[in-house]
């Protein structure tokens, strides 16, 4: 039985969703352990690794000099934009003490991208999309809350991270898109990383912090960067040349309730009532975000 394009890339979706999911929980696990520069050594050390590998096993009929100039212009925005947006990320993660909170407020990604598209485009928005921006907003506003439904300092502590990597991600992934049929997946995933690591080597060496780190924050890391670096990364972009950015937020969404068991399984803690409700909420905000752009791209 022959799958379709379409089928194809909401499975694709779905896998990098479940791989992001682990993310969230195993590199919070680590960075309770070590610091994020030798997290981040490690993470995208092995993860450089694992796609050297998946590339010469499965991938070796790839040309690097069929690349066009625009295209490796492209391939540095794409890898600068990701850098800035995933250390964000992984500062979020480090400081917001719960994963699930994190994964909820991430998903204001696809208003970032719908308000870039407002500013620099000149887009227009359908009534499904407004309303499900501000579905999304409305959530992202209860999970900020300090405490339990009591309106005191509105944004936590590492929120303001999430914004905005979610800004820099935005960028990432409309120029991925228009680039995705011009450059191999395995080349976009790979230039991020390799940035991503010099980052974190070098601040490991100018802040004088040793490479030694506990098994246990080892094996989170090591488990962490097959799932992160390579699994997610990967999936992801295989997933952008079948099926448009709409589906692909829209099926990413449900990461929030993977990584809401796994917090919980693993950690043992939940958030708030509010935080989860608000986070539900961004939830049904990007479907609709996601179902208003299809409708628009059908007419």
């Amino acid at each position: 039985m022959q799958i379709s394009n379409n089928t194809k890339g909401i499975l694709l979706s779905m896998a990098s969703a479940l791989a992001l999911s682990n993310v969230y929980i195993f590199s919070k696990a680590a960075l309770q352990e070590i610091h994020l520069a030798q997290f981040g050594t490690y993470w995208f050390g092995l993860g450089i690794i694992w796609n050297l590998l998946f590339i010469l096993i499965f991938r070796r009929n790839i040309d690097f000099r069929g690349i066009s100039k625009k295209s490796w212009g492209a391939l540095g925005l794409i890898a600068v934009l990701e850098m800035i947006g995933t250390t964000l990320f992984f500062l979020a993660i480090n400081t917001v003490e719960n994963p699930a909170v994190v994964s909820f407020l991430a998903n204001i990604n696809p208003l970032m991208v719908g308000l870039m598209g407002f500013l620099l485009l000149k887009e227009r928005f359908n009534r499904i999309e407004l309303f499900g921006m501000g579905i999304t907003l409305l959530g992202a506003v209860l999970i900020s809350f300090k405490s339990k439904g009591i309106i005191g300092n509105l944004w936590l502590p590492g929120t303001e991270y999430i914004v905005l990597a979610g800004v820099a991600y935005a960028f990432s992934n409309v120029v991925a898109k228009k680039q995705i049929k011009k450059i191999n997946t395995s080349i976009l995933a790979l230039s991020r990383l390799i940035l991503l690591f010099l980052l974190s080597f070098f601040s490991l060496l100018y802040l004088e912090l040793p490479f030694k780190i506990p098994l246990s924050a080892f094996g989170n890391t090591a488990f962490g960067s097959v799932l992160g670096p390579f699994l997610t990364a990967t999936l992801g972009y295989l997933a952008l040349k079948h099926i448009e950015i709409s589906k692909a937020s829209m099926v990413s969404s449900i990461r929030s309730l993977f990584v809401l068991i796994g917090a919980y399984l693993y950690f043992g803690n939940l958030p708030t009532d509010i935080q989860i409700i608000g986070g539900l909420l961004t939830m049904g905000g990007v479907v609709l975000i996601s179902l208003g752009k299809l409708k628009l791209n059908n007419r």
